[in-house]
Protein backbone atom coordinates (compact mmCIF):
# COMPACT_ATOMS: atom_id res chain seq x y z
CA UNK A 1 0.00 0.00 0.00
CA UNK A 2 3.12 2.48 1.08
CA UNK A 3 4.15 2.07 -2.88
CA UNK A 4 1.15 2.85 -4.21
CA UNK A 5 0.33 5.55 -2.37
CA UNK A 6 3.75 6.84 -2.95
CA UNK A 7 3.23 6.68 -6.93
CA UNK A 8 -0.10 8.36 -6.84
CA UNK A 9 1.32 11.52 -4.56
CA UNK A 10 4.26 11.80 -7.24
CA UNK A 11 1.45 11.71 -10.14
CA UNK A 12 -0.26 14.43 -8.68
CA UNK A 13 2.67 16.31 -8.46
CA UNK A 14 3.78 15.92 -11.30
CA UNK A 15 0.38 17.00 -12.71
CA UNK A 16 0.05 19.83 -11.22
CA UNK A 17 3.65 20.93 -12.24
CA UNK A 18 2.61 20.53 -15.56
CA UNK A 19 -0.53 22.22 -15.30
CA UNK A 20 1.53 25.04 -13.75
CA UNK A 21 3.88 25.44 -16.56
CA UNK A 22 1.63 24.82 -19.21
CA UNK A 23 -0.75 28.04 -18.06
CA UNK A 24 2.62 30.51 -17.40
CA UNK A 25 3.14 29.33 -21.50
CA UNK A 26 -0.65 29.38 -22.40
CA UNK A 27 -2.06 32.60 -21.02
CA UNK A 28 -5.36 31.82 -22.38
CA UNK A 29 -5.79 29.07 -20.08
CA UNK A 30 -5.98 31.24 -17.15
CA UNK A 31 -8.92 32.99 -19.04
CA UNK A 32 -10.05 29.92 -19.77
CA UNK A 33 -10.47 30.47 -23.58
CA UNK A 34 -9.58 27.97 -25.89
CA UNK A 35 -7.41 29.23 -28.69
CA UNK A 36 -4.86 27.35 -30.87
CA UNK A 37 -1.26 28.95 -30.42
CA UNK A 38 2.00 27.98 -31.55
CA UNK A 39 4.03 26.72 -29.19
CA UNK A 40 7.48 28.01 -30.72
CA UNK A 41 6.14 31.62 -30.60
CA UNK A 42 6.80 33.47 -27.44
CA UNK A 43 3.33 34.86 -25.70
CA UNK A 44 4.82 38.42 -25.36
CA UNK A 45 3.58 40.65 -27.63
CA UNK A 46 6.46 43.82 -27.22
CA UNK A 47 8.57 42.80 -30.10
CA UNK A 48 5.83 41.66 -32.26
CA UNK A 49 6.70 44.16 -35.26
CA UNK A 50 10.43 43.50 -35.00
CA UNK A 51 9.80 40.01 -35.17
CA UNK A 52 7.57 40.48 -38.07
CA UNK A 53 10.28 42.81 -39.92
CA UNK A 54 12.93 39.88 -39.40
CA UNK A 55 11.90 38.54 -42.82
CA UNK A 56 11.02 40.24 -45.51
CA UNK A 57 9.98 39.56 -48.89
CA UNK A 58 11.83 40.58 -51.91
CA UNK A 59 10.74 40.61 -55.48
CA UNK A 60 13.72 39.07 -57.51
CA UNK A 61 14.19 40.62 -61.02
CA UNK A 62 12.71 38.08 -64.05
CA UNK A 63 16.21 37.97 -66.32
CA UNK A 64 13.97 35.97 -69.09
CA UNK A 65 11.09 38.97 -69.35
CA UNK A 66 12.06 39.89 -72.76
CA UNK A 67 12.30 36.28 -73.91
CA UNK A 68 8.58 36.08 -72.69
CA UNK A 69 7.25 40.27 -73.61
CA UNK A 70 6.79 39.41 -77.22
CA UNK A 71 4.14 36.68 -75.75
CA UNK A 72 2.24 38.83 -73.44
CA UNK A 73 -0.71 40.99 -74.95
CA UNK A 74 -1.45 45.11 -75.06
CA UNK A 75 -3.18 44.94 -71.93
CA UNK A 76 -0.37 42.93 -69.97
CA UNK A 77 1.94 45.15 -71.21
CA UNK A 78 0.80 48.10 -70.13
CA UNK A 79 -0.47 47.16 -66.93
CA UNK A 80 3.67 45.64 -66.21
CA UNK A 81 4.61 49.40 -67.25
CA UNK A 82 1.70 50.75 -64.98
CA UNK A 83 3.41 48.23 -62.11
CA UNK A 84 7.04 49.18 -62.47
CA UNK A 85 6.35 53.27 -63.11
CA UNK A 86 7.63 53.30 -66.84
CA UNK A 87 6.27 55.45 -69.68
CA UNK A 88 4.76 54.16 -72.90
CA UNK A 89 7.60 54.83 -75.58
CA UNK A 90 6.70 57.37 -78.77
CA UNK A 91 6.62 56.40 -81.75
CA UNK A 92 9.09 59.75 -82.49
CA UNK A 93 12.82 61.08 -80.82
CA UNK A 94 11.83 64.59 -79.74
CA UNK A 95 15.92 66.34 -79.12
CA UNK A 96 16.69 69.94 -78.32
CA UNK A 97 18.10 72.17 -81.13
CA UNK A 98 19.83 75.21 -80.79
CA UNK A 99 20.49 76.60 -84.19
CA UNK A 100 23.09 79.97 -83.71
CA UNK A 101 24.85 79.76 -86.39
CA UNK A 102 24.53 78.66 -90.31
CA UNK A 103 26.45 76.30 -91.88
CA UNK A 104 27.89 78.38 -95.20
CA UNK A 105 27.37 81.95 -96.73
CA UNK A 106 24.70 82.49 -98.63
CA UNK A 107 24.85 84.43 -101.42
CA UNK A 108 28.87 85.45 -101.07
CA UNK A 109 30.35 88.65 -101.74
CA UNK A 110 32.52 88.45 -105.01
CA UNK A 111 35.38 90.70 -105.26
CA UNK A 112 36.36 92.31 -107.92
CA UNK A 113 39.71 91.20 -109.24
CA UNK A 114 43.08 94.12 -108.53
CA UNK A 115 40.82 95.01 -105.26
CA UNK A 116 43.03 97.13 -103.16
CA UNK A 117 45.64 98.27 -106.19
CA UNK A 118 43.69 100.00 -108.53
CA UNK A 119 42.60 103.37 -107.73
CA UNK A 120 39.09 104.91 -108.01
CA UNK A 121 40.48 107.28 -110.81
CA UNK A 122 41.79 104.52 -113.14
CA UNK A 123 39.73 102.78 -115.31
CA UNK A 124 39.21 99.40 -113.56
CA UNK A 125 38.48 101.24 -110.17
CA UNK A 126 35.75 103.25 -111.70
CA UNK A 127 34.11 100.17 -113.34
CA UNK A 128 34.54 98.47 -109.67
CA UNK A 129 32.89 101.50 -108.29
CA UNK A 130 30.08 101.43 -110.85
CA UNK A 131 29.30 97.92 -109.95
CA UNK A 132 29.50 98.28 -106.51
CA UNK A 133 26.46 100.48 -106.78
CA UNK A 134 24.44 98.66 -109.44
CA UNK A 135 24.48 95.16 -106.65
CA UNK A 136 23.29 97.86 -103.40
CA UNK A 137 19.61 97.56 -104.19
CA UNK A 138 19.87 94.24 -102.43
CA UNK A 139 22.11 95.22 -99.65
CA UNK A 140 19.92 98.06 -98.64
CA UNK A 141 16.90 95.78 -98.31
CA UNK A 142 18.99 93.82 -96.37
CA UNK A 143 19.31 96.41 -94.00
CA UNK A 144 16.08 97.56 -93.94
CA UNK A 145 15.19 94.22 -92.78
CA UNK A 146 18.68 94.36 -89.83
CA UNK A 147 17.21 97.88 -88.71
CA UNK A 148 13.58 96.08 -87.63
CA UNK A 149 15.29 94.30 -85.10
CA UNK A 150 18.08 96.61 -84.38
CA UNK A 151 17.22 100.51 -84.33
CA UNK A 152 20.98 101.62 -84.07
CA UNK A 153 22.14 99.65 -86.95
CA UNK A 154 23.85 101.73 -89.38
CA UNK A 155 26.28 99.96 -91.92
CA UNK A 156 28.99 103.83 -91.40
CA UNK A 157 28.84 102.61 -87.39
CA UNK A 158 29.22 98.89 -87.73
CA UNK A 159 31.99 98.70 -90.05
CA UNK A 160 34.49 100.09 -86.63
CA UNK A 161 32.61 98.05 -84.38
CA UNK A 162 33.38 95.01 -87.42
CA UNK A 163 37.00 96.35 -86.62
CA UNK A 164 37.34 96.26 -83.50
CA UNK A 165 35.62 92.31 -82.71
CA UNK A 166 38.01 91.45 -85.83
CA UNK A 167 41.38 92.59 -83.53
CA UNK A 168 39.88 91.16 -80.47
CA UNK A 169 39.24 87.84 -82.01
CA UNK A 170 42.54 87.47 -83.39
CA UNK A 171 44.22 88.91 -79.86
CA UNK A 172 41.80 85.84 -78.32
CA UNK A 173 43.67 83.64 -81.21
CA UNK A 174 47.26 84.81 -80.25
CA UNK A 175 46.69 84.10 -76.31
CA UNK A 176 44.64 81.20 -77.07
CA UNK A 177 41.87 82.35 -75.02
CA UNK A 178 39.19 80.45 -76.50
CA UNK A 179 36.22 81.67 -74.32
CA UNK A 180 36.68 84.98 -75.44
CA UNK A 181 37.29 83.58 -79.16
CA UNK A 182 33.81 81.81 -78.67
CA UNK A 183 31.98 85.49 -78.02
CA UNK A 184 34.08 86.67 -81.22
CA UNK A 185 33.61 83.62 -84.04
CA UNK A 186 30.85 81.36 -84.60
CA UNK A 187 31.10 77.75 -84.29
CA UNK A 188 31.62 77.38 -87.90
CA UNK A 189 34.65 79.99 -88.18
CA UNK A 190 36.21 78.60 -84.58
CA UNK A 191 37.38 75.41 -86.12
CA UNK A 192 39.04 76.60 -89.13
CA UNK A 193 40.74 79.67 -86.61
CA UNK A 194 42.27 77.10 -84.52
CA UNK A 195 42.83 73.65 -85.63
CA UNK A 196 46.41 74.76 -87.53
CA UNK A 197 47.61 76.84 -84.72
CA UNK A 198 46.89 73.77 -81.49
CA UNK A 199 51.07 73.20 -81.43
CA UNK A 200 52.14 76.47 -82.58
CA UNK A 201 52.89 80.11 -81.33
CA UNK A 202 51.56 83.12 -83.14
CA UNK A 203 52.78 86.57 -82.98
CA UNK A 204 49.98 88.77 -84.40
CA UNK A 205 50.11 92.64 -84.54
CA UNK A 206 47.90 95.23 -86.32
CA UNK A 207 49.72 98.31 -87.15
CA UNK A 208 46.84 100.55 -88.96
CA UNK A 209 43.89 100.86 -91.25
CA UNK A 210 45.27 102.18 -94.68
CA UNK A 211 41.49 102.94 -95.83
CA UNK A 212 38.61 102.53 -93.60
CA UNK A 213 36.63 99.64 -93.25
CA UNK A 214 33.18 99.50 -95.19
CA UNK A 215 30.45 97.51 -95.75
CA UNK A 216 29.90 96.09 -99.12
CA UNK A 217 27.21 93.46 -98.75
CA UNK A 218 24.54 92.07 -96.64
CA UNK A 219 21.80 89.56 -96.49
CA UNK A 220 19.23 88.06 -94.88
CA UNK A 221 17.93 84.81 -94.70
CA UNK A 222 15.24 82.57 -92.71
CA UNK A 223 15.96 78.89 -91.15
CA UNK A 224 12.87 76.56 -90.64
CA UNK A 225 10.81 79.30 -90.17
CA UNK A 226 9.69 82.74 -91.63
CA UNK A 227 10.48 84.14 -87.74
CA UNK A 228 13.92 82.46 -87.07
CA UNK A 229 16.04 85.33 -89.15
CA UNK A 230 20.14 85.23 -89.61
CA UNK A 231 22.02 87.88 -90.79
CA UNK A 232 25.20 88.59 -92.74
CA UNK A 233 27.03 91.38 -93.53
CA UNK A 234 30.42 91.31 -95.30
CA UNK A 235 32.77 94.47 -94.51
CA UNK A 236 35.99 95.03 -96.21
CA UNK A 237 39.35 95.73 -94.05
CA UNK A 238 42.72 97.23 -95.95
CA UNK A 239 45.12 97.22 -93.20
CA UNK A 240 48.80 96.51 -92.15
CA UNK A 241 49.62 94.03 -89.84
CA UNK A 242 52.66 91.91 -89.07
CA UNK A 243 51.74 87.87 -88.28
CA UNK A 244 54.88 85.26 -87.52
CA UNK A 245 54.16 81.48 -86.55
CA UNK A 246 56.18 79.34 -84.72
CA UNK A 247 56.29 75.38 -84.55
CA UNK A 248 56.81 73.82 -81.09
CA UNK A 249 60.43 73.41 -81.60
CA UNK A 250 60.64 77.57 -81.36
CA UNK A 251 61.38 77.64 -85.42
CA UNK A 252 59.59 79.94 -87.57
CA UNK A 253 57.90 78.68 -90.43
CA UNK A 254 55.53 81.70 -91.68
CA UNK A 255 55.68 84.70 -91.83
CA UNK A 256 58.12 87.71 -89.91
CA UNK A 257 57.40 90.07 -86.89
CA UNK A 258 59.25 92.65 -88.62
CA UNK A 259 58.13 93.07 -92.39
CA UNK A 260 54.87 94.38 -92.22
CA UNK A 261 52.08 93.57 -94.93
CA UNK A 262 49.40 95.36 -96.57
CA UNK A 263 45.99 92.75 -96.68
CA UNK A 264 42.97 93.07 -97.88
CA UNK A 265 40.21 91.18 -96.49
CA UNK A 266 36.31 90.79 -96.86
CA UNK A 267 35.20 89.14 -93.63
CA UNK A 268 31.61 88.14 -93.74
CA UNK A 269 30.02 89.16 -90.03
CA UNK A 270 26.88 87.11 -88.89
CA UNK A 271 23.72 87.46 -86.12
CA UNK A 272 21.07 85.48 -85.42
CA UNK A 273 18.24 88.58 -85.08
CA UNK A 274 15.65 87.00 -83.95
CA UNK A 275 17.71 85.56 -80.57
CA UNK A 276 17.64 88.99 -78.31
CA UNK A 277 21.05 88.30 -77.01
CA UNK A 278 22.57 87.18 -79.75
CA UNK A 279 26.25 89.03 -81.30
CA UNK A 280 27.88 89.86 -84.53
CA UNK A 281 30.65 87.49 -84.71
CA UNK A 282 33.01 86.42 -87.46
CA UNK A 283 31.88 83.69 -89.58
CA UNK A 284 33.88 83.70 -92.54
CA UNK A 285 36.73 85.00 -94.53
CA UNK A 286 35.82 85.17 -98.42
CA UNK A 287 38.71 84.09 -100.45
CA UNK A 288 38.28 84.95 -104.49
CA UNK A 289 39.18 82.81 -107.16
CA UNK A 290 41.62 85.19 -108.76
CA UNK A 291 43.56 85.46 -105.67
CA UNK A 292 46.92 83.75 -105.88
CA UNK A 293 47.81 81.01 -103.83
CA UNK A 294 49.06 81.55 -99.79
CA UNK A 295 52.73 80.44 -99.92
CA UNK A 296 53.04 77.12 -97.64
CA UNK A 297 54.35 77.21 -94.23
CA UNK A 298 57.66 75.70 -93.73
CA UNK A 299 57.31 72.27 -91.80
CA UNK A 300 59.41 70.76 -89.24
CA UNK A 301 59.69 67.71 -88.08
CA UNK A 302 62.11 65.64 -85.60
CA UNK A 303 65.20 64.56 -87.07
CA UNK A 304 65.47 60.83 -86.43
CA UNK A 305 69.19 59.43 -85.15
CA UNK A 306 70.68 57.71 -88.10
CA UNK A 307 71.47 54.10 -87.12
CA UNK A 308 75.26 52.83 -87.67
CA UNK A 309 75.77 49.00 -88.30
CA UNK A 310 78.76 47.81 -86.47
CA UNK A 311 81.60 46.28 -88.93
CA UNK A 312 82.98 43.40 -87.34
CA UNK A 313 86.24 43.95 -85.66
CA UNK A 314 89.47 41.59 -86.83
CA UNK A 315 91.02 39.48 -84.36
CA UNK A 316 94.32 41.35 -84.67
CA UNK A 317 96.40 39.33 -81.69
CA UNK A 318 99.50 38.13 -82.45
CA UNK A 319 99.84 34.45 -80.82
CA UNK A 320 102.25 34.23 -77.96
CA UNK A 321 105.25 31.93 -78.67
CA UNK A 322 106.93 30.07 -76.21
CA UNK A 323 110.59 31.70 -75.17
CA UNK A 324 113.73 30.27 -74.87
CA UNK A 325 113.64 30.55 -70.61
CA UNK A 326 110.39 29.31 -70.93
CA UNK A 327 111.56 26.08 -73.36
CA UNK A 328 114.13 25.47 -70.73
CA UNK A 329 111.92 25.54 -67.64
CA UNK A 330 109.69 23.04 -69.73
Amino acid sequence: MSSLSQFTCFRTLLASSLKTAYQRNMPTMNAGIQVRERHTKHWAPAFKKLRRLKVQKVKLPNFREEDTISELTPDQIRSRMKEQGILPPRSWMERPITISATGAVFEPYIPPEGDGKLSSLTLGGAKQSMEFLSKKSKSMLAVRKIRSFEDSFSPSTFAEEAQDIYIKAHKALVEKDYDTLHQCVTELCFPLMTEDLKMCTTRWQFLKSLEPPRVVHARCTDIINKENIFSQVTVRFHTQQTLAVYDRFGRLIYGSEVVAKDVVEYVVFEKHLANSYGLWRIHEKIIPDWMPAREPGRKTYVQQKPVVESEPVADTAVPATPTEQSAAVA
